[in-house]
């Protein structure tokens, strides 16, 4: 089974992959734009697999910023991952090692959560495997070709190329909001927090590292009272290998 899982996982994986060259691509050119050698971009992409944070912590290297500014911005922007790992936690198999359990912790982006927590049941650590097994090379591999091309390509390029993780994630949400209506409301209910914090002048001054813990925090606790989920026999989790 856990042969199985893996190779769901990379099927899975696949398209996460292809959205995450092109992003981390526009990241390999503008680190080494800012100074950076080529493998130290790739370094910073093969360690850190976070979108936000990296182009984040790139502005700050570029300008000489210190390193509390990084420690604290890195915080503010993915300490939404902490989130994230808390759910994945419960959507593993009760008989999961801490040690997969720790090697999945690392691999937890946007993306991948994504896949995990949609799959019906208790997941494998093996799946998360599979996935992590194509998209950490391929957000590596993007920004090595990044890195190399320089300013080979033109803006309106890397303009279309920066939109294509966005298309990624929704392909990533739509098919299990077409098949649950909790995971449907749920998706509206992320939507209007957030339209009200990019909308409501007081609101819009929040950084969008909170803005993300905040929505998750918000709607994640409302669609859990009004939409619990039974939990499922022990007995078939431990027949899940």
């Amino acid at each position: 089974m856990k042969k199985e899982s893996f190779k769901q996982g990379i099927t899975d994986g696949i398209p996460i992959a292809l959205g995450y060259l092109a992003v981390s691509f526009t990241f390999g050119m503008m680190a080494v734009q800012g100074g950076l050698t080529i493998w130290q971009a790739v370094l910073i992409s093969l360690t850190n697999l976070t979108s936000a944070g990296q182009f984040a912590g790139l502005d700050i290297i570029i300008a000489g910023g210190s390193l509390w500014e990084m420690a604290l911005t890195q915080l503010i922007i993915n300490l939404r991952y902490c989130l994230m790992s808390f759910s994945l936690s419960q959507k593993l198999r009760r008989d999961e090692p801490w040690g997969h359990r720790y090697g999945v912790a690392f691999g937890v982006t946007d993306e991948i959560f994504g896949v995990s927590a949609s799959k019906p049941g208790k997941v494998s650590a093996f799946y998360n495997y599979g996935v992590m097994s194509v998209a950490i090379p391929g957000w590596t591999f993007g920004t090595l070709l990044g890195a190399v091309s320089g300013s080979l390509l033109p803006d309106f390029i890397m303009s279309a190329l920066s939109v294509a993780i966005y298309g990624m994630f929704l392909a990533v949400i739509i098919p299990p909001s077409k098949k649950n209506k909790a995971v449907f409301l749920v998706v509206l209910g992320a939507m209007a927090v957030s339209a009200l914090f990019a909308w409501v002048p007081v609101l819009s001054k929040v950084s969008s590292g909170f803005v993300i813990i905040i929505t998750t925090i918000l709607v994640a606790g409302i669609a859990a009272v009004l939409c619990p989920v039974a939990e499922e026999n022990e007995k078939e989790e431990a027949h899940e290998a």
